[in-house]
């Protein structure tokens, strides 16, 4: 029979577009004769002794069925089958509907199974399982519904199918009356039936429920525990996906690639890498490194985890890399500050016309909002105003946060405005980028429009408002709004403390600041501490600011930016002694102060320069250009402030050293690249100095420019000699 199976194979038609001739198909039918036949003879087609003694007819079209290349095999099959009779052969119809699953011809399954008069057991699981495996769930769920009707019982195939449905449609309520149908027919047993629960109790959610499932079976197979395993994961609690994966590894059962999957999700959750990349080598060991799933978990792990080269290793083996690993490559690099290499994959990613979704443009636009170019961010926004995602409120939200980022609030206001839909996290984004602009009052009117639309704030909300008051001085609002957060049932954060501290101390109010930590109901953290040594370098409050320096010093011993801020509250003290002290106490631990640099972004491109920078081959033209703006400074009446340097320097040589800070340079390169009136754009990595802050409204108006700052706190826009913060930074 295997040598007719083949031959019958053969004879069906290579060209798909094209269908059995009446020639073709009685040469399958004599072929499938000869092959029950005892003689060696050839026979006589015609010979009816022998059609009527050796034809099976159920055997035949069931071998025309299995080796059916296209649809309209199928369609002449059926045809066959009428003609024939055997259309009331339940066998066949099965065989038929399953075969047109494998096609996806749902439809004329369907039609096929309608006119069967009495279906069995069998022919109702083909039909459900045509509708459940192409997704169609609610059509499924409505067959099963017909099944009971028809007193047709299920039996252990049906019942893991309509679960499927269940879970498809997340209809919990639909999927527990399945389970007590389960306990009504005897299937509580049955391993493959309740590895169904399991997986439906996870995939809506219930993984209590599931885990009960999954304790009650005796004889677990491998399906059993990469189900509870994978819901584990998917349901947010990794550390017991990965107690569970011990416990399978403990009982030898050895992982399959959809076991391997969970676990590395799992671990990429906790963003424990080593443990990843213990897995990693199982991959390799058993042989799956090669498993599409494998490869798209891996990559993502390796990304989220800051691996970047070895995760975009793997992704360059993938010869066509699907939406999901082109997702976890973008976010990779975006989330672990490799910008640039984000918004080029995407830009390739484009190119090739291969379909986004919005994941994969939510990360590009955190990244272009990392980069901090304002021309990449109107390229961005051009691009989702002509995509499908113009809408998309998730998308949306994301270029507020862009263009507030780039340095355009009044750009993101326009997108905010022009969004159909707002929910609080666009309201809360939008707040916050005002915050970050200083812009206090427009802050606190939106938040009263946000209130009036109904929609009720959040925490990040606070967030956002307690900044913006703190940037700008508004004192007696940001407190009032720190003490309406009850109202909302909102209990303040570690991050809503620090923004009242940082209020209070800028205000000069060090006293009720440290009063306010003492009453803390939760122990004071970093940013806390952190704000308050702030304030007192503000201030020159020596005393303070070394307790809340002892503090940091304890709970983050290596972090620079807490002995800097020390470092220049001795030295506006001029403290020299105690600033040598400090000098040596960072050598000691290995903390070595942060090397300040500027981007400013010219044409669409970022150039950045270190405090005395020579490297960029215009350099003599910059240098002269930064001696020029210090001639101006001076004959404009600019006194240098000296006091922010951690050295204890001759005037000259300080007064030097201030004049050559990266911002400085970055400035000077700006005018000499650009025609007058541009505005510029710069970016720096640390908290602007002093000197430079008030040199940079000097030049603003002597050069009649716009200078746009983003520092490490906040943005500054310097124009006619005034900045937006109004000093108060």
């Amino acid at each position: 029979m295997a040598l007719n199976t083949c031959l019958i194979r053969k004879l069906l038609p290579l060209n798909s577009s094209t269908v059995l001739s009446s020639v073709e198909f009685r040469t399958c039918l004599f072929i499938y004769i000869r092959g029950f036949s005892s003689s060696s003879l050839p026979l006589d087609f015609d010979d009816e002794n022998v059609f009527y003694h050796s034809f099976d007819p159920d055997s035949f079209y069931a071998s025309l069925i299995d080796n059916s290349t296209h649809n309209r095999h199928l369609n002449q099959i059926h045809v066959r089958l009428l003609v024939s009779g055997l259309h009331e052969s339940g066998f066949l119809i099965t065989k038929l509907v399953n075969k047109m699953s494998n096609f996806g011809e749902i439809v004329y399954a369907g039609k096929v199974f309608d006119e069967f008069l009495d279906p069995d057991v069998f022919l109702w699981n083909a039909i459900i399982r045509c509708h459940s495996r192409h997704n169609f769930f609610g059509d499924a769920l409505q067959l099963f519904s017909r099944m009971q009707v028809a007193w047709v019982s299920p039996d252990g195939y049906t019942l893991p199918l309509v679960l499927k449905a269940c879970s498809g449609l997340a209809s919990l309520e639909m999927g527990r009356r399945v389970h007590g149908q389960i306990f009504r027919h005897g299937f509580e047993a049955d391993v493959f039936v309740q590895n169904g629960l399991v997986a439906f109790y996870a995939k809506c959610g219930q993984i209590a429920r599931a885990r009960v499932v999954f304790d009650r079976l005796c004889d677990r197979t491998i399906v059993s525990w990469t189900s509870i395993i994978s819901g584990y994961a998917q349901n947010g609690q990794p550390m017991e996906a990965l107690r569970i994966f011990s416990q399978m590894r403990n009982m030898n059962v050895e992982p399959d690639w959809i076991a391997l999957v969970s676990v590395l999700r799992a671990y990429t959750d906790v963003e424990d890498l080593e443990q990843g990349k213990s897995v990693h080598s199982c991959v390799i060991k058993i042989g799956l490194e090669l498993e599409s799933d494998l490869l798209i978990s891996l990559t993502a792990m390796y990304a989220k985890c800051g691996q970047v080269t070895i995760a975009r290793s793997l992704f360059d083996q993938m010869k066509i890399p699907n939406l999901i690993m082109w997702n976890a490559m973008i976010s990779g690099y975006a989330k672990n500050g490799y910008t640039e290499e984000a918004v080029k994959l995407f830009r390739e990613m484009i190119s090739k016309n291969i379909r986004t979704d919005s994941i994969t443009v939510s990360s590009a636009i955190l990244a272009c909002a990392q980069v901090g170019s304002l021309e990449l961010a109107k390229w961005m926004d051009d691009y989702i105003g002509k995509s499908e995602y113009r809408n998309d409120i998730i998308v949306n939200t994301a270029l507020v946060d862009m263009f507030a980022k780039c340095g355009s609030v009044d750009m993101a206001r326009m997108v905010f405005d022009r969004s159909p839909d707002k929910d609080v996290v666009m309201w809360s984004a939008m707040i916050v980028g005002y915050g970050l602009h200083g812009r206090g009052k427009e802050a606190i009117d939106l938040y009263h429009a946000m209130k009036q639309s109904g929609v009720t704030p959040n925490d990040v909300t606070f967030v956002g408002l307690l900044t913006a008051c703190n940037h700008s001085g508004l004192v007696n609002e940001g407190w009032k709004l720190f003490h309406c957060m009850k109202d909302y049932g909102i209990e303040p954060r570690h991050q809503h403390y620090a923004c009242v501290v940082d209020l209070l101390g800028r205000a000069g109010y060090l006293n009720q600041a440290y009063d306010f930590i003492m009453n803390m109901p939760i122990e004071p953290g970093v940013s806390v501490w952190g704000a308050l040594l702030s304030a007192c370098k503000i201030h020159r409050y020596v005393d303070l600011g070394e307790y809340a320096a002892e503090h940091l010093f304890s709970l983050d011993p290596y972090n620079t930016g807490h002995y800097v801020l020390l470092s220049n509250l001795y030295a506006s003290a001029r403290l020299w002694n105690r600033v040598a002290k400090l000098r040596v106490l960072m050598r000691e631990k290995g903390v070595t102060k942060d090397l300040g640099y500027s981007l400013i972004e010219i044409n669409g491109k970022l150039q950045a320069f270190r405090v005395g920078d020579k490297s960029h081959p215009r350099s003599k033209e910059i240098l002269e250009e930064v001696e020029i703006l210090e001639r101006r400074l001076k004959e404009a009446g600019f006194v240098p402030h000296t006091e922010s340097v951690l050295h204890d320097l001759d005037y000259e040589e300080t007064e030097e050293t201030l004049c050559n800070h990266s911002e400085r340079i970055a400035i000077a390169y700006g005018l000499i690249s650009t025609a007058p009136g541009t505005t510029l754009r710069i970016t720096k990595n640390l908290r602007a100095c002093v000197n430079c802050h008030s040199a940079t409204k000097f030049i603003s108006k002597l050069v009649n420019r716009e200078i746009v700052v983003r520092d490490a706190n906040r943005f500054h826009h310097f124009m006619d000699g005034v900045c937006s913060c109004g000093d108060y930074w």
